[in-house]
């Protein structure tokens, strides 16, 4: 929680990493706007967006940094995950490299980040789960095993505003 601000509510970091068109404006889109395109075009560098929670009472702004997933910006990530309380971790479920490659976000957060921060994995696109290509529970299981996470995976499909973990 960044604590540096003295007037309004406290507010949090949370930065989307994954690679390109995997979902993660799509996602983020859907959480604070509540909005969805099937044709969202590809996010350059960074976006910043905020909302505003009540979670039992207490009012908290979540600062969201929505970053580029193409590997010519992964050398800028440093710059989006630094100070941050969490990050979400977004793969597309159809794309099994881009679930690797997730392993080694999870293993530069372990590296760089703070100590503190809170991951989780988002498998995106769970309405194309027909075809699914990564199991989730596996998944999990080798990220735990692998890259010491201690996090929670879940599906989720931005375009049906549905998930599950």
């Amino acid at each position: 929680m960044n604590t540096n601000v003295k007037a309004g509510p406290p507010t949090f970091k949370l930065v989307l990493l994954g690679d390109g068109r995997v979902g993660k404006t799509s996602l983020v889109l859907r959480y604070v706007n509540n909005v969805f395109s099937d044709s969202q075009a590809a996010t350059i560098q960074a976006s910043y967006l905020t909302k505003r929670l009540n979670i039992s009472g207490t009012i908290l702004t979540l600062s969201i940094w929505d970053t580029a997933g193409q590997e010519r910006f992964h050398a800028l990530g440093p710059i989006y995950y630094r100070d941050a309380d969490a990050a979400l971790l977004v793969y597309d479920i159809m794309d099994k490299d881009s679930f690797t490659r997730v392993r080694n976000w999870v293993k530069e957060l372990r590296q760089m980040a703070s100590k503190n921060i809170i991951l989780a994995i988002a498998a995106n696109k769970s309405d194309l789960v027909r075809s699914q290509k990564i199991d989730l529970q596996e998944a999990e299981r080798s990220i735990r095993e692998k890259e010491n996470y201690y996090g929670r995976a879940f599906l989720y499909s931005t375009k049906e505003r549905d998930g599950y973990y």
